[in-house]
């Protein structure tokens, strides 16, 4: 008989009158049954956010570095068992489990010792002029109110940590919605949150269903939406509350560039191996997994079946073997798009030179050439193991091609040279570049997100805790500089 795993409200735990299970992309097993909340139990958990949102904001900053350095610690401690939970629920092969563990390990620990330094204060002596003779501003960062953090299922306890762990840091009240196909992960970090002195209400963690978040979303007292998912639904969110701050990671399809400098054979095995491992890690359900290889002319022909044999090599089956590198996708329904997807390109005139096979969820890593520009799969974010192969000719035409995109979220550059790094991060419309590497480098504490339309507004702890605030400034009169 499978226990049922409550939900935490306003700090304590809470169960409500349905269920739904969580199973195993990769086998269908049962691995949880989560109860959802009701209106009335969403209700008392905005409430008791809003109502703490003044005591929360003038929480000594030790007392809530103490409590992110707590969970930071346990995470350590329960690493093996939470890699083991977020493989189950998610599909992901545990070698990456466990790497996302230890990232939010880190998120948390930035997270504390950002709570220590931020919000300092900054003074700005006023008589630069005359009339402000005796006058000094003092400018410190305030909370904005209660954020709704909004977390996607590819990263089901490291992108919670993006949106719990700055908020608390910061002082601001957070209401956390783990996705529906993944909220055990989330609700892990409320276990060891209930483990500190925070304030009750100043954290909830619910699985409230998609369909009940509009209402949600619209309520007046979270004026903080911080959501990573699709850009159909971050935009919806964003038309919907105009005046609400938004922060949206959104998706991205993103181009590894391999230039004319990177020749050798040391230098093209490299790449080679990069470009399959993070086009296939998590399954490709990565916001910045490669999905685009623009090479230059004068290497591709040595680098395409590097690629190919690299991604062939990739291990593939159960996600709790140590060995695979690739597993299931979050569901059949997603394994089913990819496939959909491939084979629009190839009826189009694509070359598929290894993969395009489903097997219920999982999908083969793919390699297509040749993909006209006009397919699904060159214009949108494939999220799957799957990645284009494109021939350019020269630096200009291969930065001019990661731009032809809608989105801008990082883009990895192979060159040994500084001044085309420099030219790289001039020219190319994305929020990071990444030199000597594919675009799927992401340290917790870096700003991170995009432009175009992956987004809106920056991660990375000390980035979120400054969205989550705003600059108030004091005046003091009569003193004397």
């Amino acid at each position: 008989m499978t226990s049922t795993h409550a939900f935490w409200l306003a700090g304590r735990q809470a169960t409500g009158e349905d269920t739904f299970d969580v199973s195993s992309p990769w086998d269908g097993r049962l691995v949880g049954r989560v109860s959802v909340p009701t209106v009335a139990q969403v209700e008392e958990a905005v409430a008791a956010a809003y109502a703490v949102r003044d005591e929360f904001a003038a929480t000594p900053a030790h007392v809530r570095a103490a409590a992110l350095d707590h969970v930071s610690k346990r995470l350590v401690e329960r690493t093996e068992e939470i890699a083991r939970l977020i493989s189950a629920e998610n599909g992901k092969p545990l070698k990456w489990a466990r790497g996302e563990v230890g990232r939010a390990v880190s998120v948390f620990r930035f997270a504390a010792e950002e709570a220590r330094r931020f919000n300092g204060g900054e003074a700005q002596r006023l008589d630069t002029d005359l009339g402000g003779q005796g006058r000094l501003a003092l400018t410190r960062r305030f909370p904005k109110g209660v954020v709704l953090g909004i977390a996607p299922f590819n990263f089901p306890l490291n992108l919670c940590a993006h949106k719990i762990a700055p908020a608390i840091a910061a002082g601001a009240p957070i209401i956390l919605k783990p996705a529906p196909a993944t909220p055990l992960s989330g609700l892990i970090i409320g276990d060891l949150l209930a483990e500190t002195e925070l304030p009750a209400g100043s954290w909830s963690v619910l699985p409230v269903a998609n369909d009940k978040m509009p209402t949600l979303v619209q309520d007046e007292r979270l004026p903080v939406i911080s959501f990573t998912g699709s850009e159909k639904v971050g935009y919806a969110i964003m038309d919907s509350v105009p005046r609400k701050h938004c922060t949206l990671e959104l998706g991205g399809n993103g181009a590894a560039v391999v230039l004319a400098d990177w020749a050798s054979d040391e230098d093209l095995d490299r790449a080679a191996q990069r470009i399959a491992t993070f086009s296939n890690y998590q399954g490709g359900q990565s916001c910045i997994s490669v999905q685009r290889v623009i090479a230059d002319a004068s290497v591709y022909d040595r680098l395409l079946p590097r690629v190919v044999a690299a991604v062939e090599a990739q291990v593939t089956g159960d996600p709790s073997d140590d060995a695979t590198d690739v597993g299931p996708l979050v569901s059949e329904d997603a394994a089913k798009r990819v496939e959909t997807w491939v084979q629009e390109a190839v009826d189009a005139g694509a070359a598929l030179l290894t993969g395009g096979k489903r097997d219920g969820a999982s999908y083969a890593p793919t390699v297509l050439a040749d993909v006209p520009a006009d397919v699904t799969i060159s214009c949108e974010e494939v999220f799957g193991p799957v990645l284009t192969v494109q021939k350019v000719n020269g630096e200009a035409e291969a930065f001019a091609a990661v731009n032809d995109s809608k989105y801008g979220l990082q883009a990895g550059v192979f060159t040994h040279d500084l001044q085309t790094a420099f030219r790289a991060h001039r020219a190319l419309e994305v929020g990071g570049v990444v030199v000597g590497d594919v675009p799927s480098y992401r340290a917790d504490q870096m700003p991170y997100g995009g432009v175009k339309q992956s987004g809106v507004g920056r991660e990375g702890v000390r980035f979120a805790m400054e969205d989550y605030t705003y600059e108030r400034v004091l005046v003091l009169t009569g003193i004397d500089l």
